[in-house]
Parts: C-alpha cells; sequence; structure tokens
C-alpha cells in the first residue's frame, strides 16, 4: 500500500463551499479559492472540488471559480460536476484543474470514461461514485444524490475500473455529514474488489474516524468536509496523528 492521501473537499454551489446533511440543508462555509490555498498550507495532499449542483441544474462545471482555484495551487486539484464529454473534461482540464471527476454522466454513456481516459490518461479520470444503503447491497445514485438508479455499487466500481477509471471516489450518502464515521462496509468491499485507488468519502466527523478507514480497509485516500471547514482540525492534525499511531501518510 502506498503512502495514504487525507483530500479536503470543496462542494460548490451558486459559487461559495457548502455543506449540509445527506446532500441536504448546505449552509454557506466559504469561498473555494481561499479554502484551497488554507488547506494547501496545512498539508493537504490534493483538493477536489465538486460543482454539486451543476448536473441537478442541468449546467457546466464554473469553470472561472476552478481557474481562480488553481492558479496559485500546487498540489493536484480534482474538479467534478456536470462533467460529460471529452469536451467538458478538456475545458476543465485548461482551466487548470489535474483530474474531473465523472458521475452521472459516466452512469448516463459509461463509453465517456474510456474516451476519456483514451484522450487525456487514466490518471486524469476519477470515476465518482455516490452510494445508498437499499436492503442488503448498496445502490448507485447521480445528480447529487436526488436520482437513483437500480445499479449496484460493487459492480459498477467494477466495470468503471474495466472501462478505463484511474480512480474511484467512493461517498456514502447515508454517512454524508452525519460525522459518525465513514461506511466502512462499502468501503472495503469496493477497495478490495478493485485494483485502482479508491477514496474513502461521507460520514467523516474527527480524526479518528480516519484512522479506522485507513486501518479497516485498503482505501488510498480519505476526503472530508466537515471537519477541516469548521477548523476542528487541521490537515497537519490529521497528518501527525496517523504518523503515530504507524499509518504511512505523505
Amino acid at each position: 500500500m502506498l503512502a495514504r492521501r487525507i483530500i479536503p473537499c470543496l462542494d460548490m454551489k451558486n459559487g461559495k463551499v457548502v455543506k449540509g446533511v445527506k446532500f441536504q440543508n448546505l449552509r454557506d462555509v466559504g469561498h473555494p479559492p481561499d479554502l484551497a490555498r488554507e488547506y494547501e498550507k496545512q498539508g493537504a495532499d490534493e483538493i477536489t472540488f465538486l460543482d454539486i449542483s451543476a448536473s441537478l441544474e442541468g449546467r457546466k462545471t464554473l469553470l472561472n471559480i476552478v481557474s481562480e482555484t488553481a492558479q496559485k495551487l500546487f498540489v493536484p486539484l480534482c474538479v467534478g460536476g456536470g462533467i460529460g464529454s471529452v469536451e467538458d473534461v478538456r475545458a476543465v482540464l485548461n482551466a487548470g484543474a489535474d483530474k474531473v471527476s465523472i458521475n452521472s454522466a459516466a452512469v448516463k454513456d459509461p463509453d465517456v470514461i474510456t474516451r476519456c481516459a483514451e484522450n487525456f490518461g487514466k490518471q486524469c479520470v476519477v470515476v465518482a461514485i455516490d452510494v445508498k444503503k437499499e436492503g442488503d447491497h448498496w445502490e448507485v445514485y447521480t445528480h447529487g444524490g436526488t436520482r437513483p438508479t437500480g445499479i449496484d455499487a460493487l459492480e459498477w466500481a467494477k466495470r468503471v475500473e474495466d472501462l478505463g477509471a484511474g480512480e474511484i471516489l467512493l461517498t456514502s450518502m447515508d454517512a454524508d455529514g452525519v460525522k459518525t464515521g465513514y461506511d466502512i462496509p462499502i468501503t472495503a468491499a469496493i477497495a478490495d474488489e478493485v485494483k485502482i485507488p479508491v477514496i474513502a468519502s461521507g460520514g467523516c466527523g474527527n480524526i479518528e474516524h480516519i484512522y479506522e478507514v485507513f486501518t479497516q480497509t485498503n482505501a488510498a485516500a480519505a476526503l472530508a468536509a466537515s471537519i477541516f471547514h469548521f477548523k476542528e482540525v487541521t490537515v497537519g492534525d490529521v497528518k501527525q496523528y496517523l504518523k503515530d499511531r504507524g499509518v504511512v501518510v505523505r
């Protein structure tokens, strides 16, 4: 296992970073470029920027915000939301992003994953998978968590890997914003099933939760929002805590 990564997430709506619970009741927490630079100073390995209402509103990612965020950032920037074609990916990369995250468009047209990987390289293509537990399995949701697809999350993860995804961003909708910890069972299942890196997302409420997801699953990275946005801990605090307990981090 390579050194684990810590990734602050900037969920954006109407040009502001927001945070909610289970994708609902969003509140403003700051300006994307300012927060991104602050997290980089704290030691973030990457920044993930998700325009969470773009697909639902049927529009493209706000490229001006992407460009402003990327200009003074030296760590990798991954951008998602409203990205549905090779042309969209090109525009986002040209605006300064290093990777793109595709979710709704990949479910609608799975071959877009392959086309993007062939044009820009697998390392640029992150497939975001938003999941919710339904009975004894997890179902994939799209459009900002508003549309069930009937697709089994584990099967979808294997398929996107085969199609050329370089990474999976796995978000548990049940855990999102609740701050009771990552969804260990589905994170472990998918991270064991695929060979590409899996980023755990949804549910982080404290440093211990990040330690748990790294020691109980093969997740390559942990994404968190609330604990950083509300200044409960810094990225540096998290890394030191993990290092003290034998977890290898960057």
